[in-house]
């Protein structure tokens, strides 16, 4: 399975720590989707699109993108069909868990002016492990959504 990144100049040093984090302590395939340079004056839709793109492309690929808090990012990326984003910026680590359980989330946005890099990593680890619990009442909220 691949992970894409992508970020804006607030999450761009918290991605670059967890694209090594996930593919080189969790063994994950990473593709950067942007941005490649810390620019105050660059927009995260230009770089959760395509990372959004590519989720949706997959059968199985995930993202995680970040920005200050994720809330735009999580609204930009769940504007492509086929993506299901979850905002995660601090708080119980099982809204990480429930958003894999219960929403099958193919992508974790995540708020970098908000947690520390070791409170990232744990809460990727964590979301990447957990999986969907595939009960017959998620699947039909799902398709609901998705209709």
């Amino acid at each position: 399975m691949k992970i894409y990144f992508a970020a804006d100049h607030a999450g761009f040093e918290l991605k670059e720590v967890l694209r090594a984090f996930v593919r080189d302590e969790l063994g994950y395939e990473t593709e950067d989707c942007g941005a490649f340079a810390k620019d105050i004056d660059d927009d995260y839709p230009d770089f959760v699109r395509v990372a959004a793109e590519k989720v949706a492309g997959e059968d199985e690929g995930m993202g995680i993108i970040l920005g200050g808090s994720g809330q735009g990012e999580a609204i930009a990326a769940n504007r492509t069909k086929g993506v299901r984003a979850a905002v995660y910026y601090g708080g119980p680590e099982e809204i990480v868990t429930l958003s894999r359980e219960h929403n099958d989330a193919n992508m974790l946005s995540l708020g970098a002016r908000f947690m520390n890099a070791d409170t990232a990593k744990e809460v990727v680890r964590l979301w990447l492990a957990t999986e969907f619990s595939g009960d017959e009442r998620h699947i039909r909220r799902l398709q609901k959504v998705d209709d």
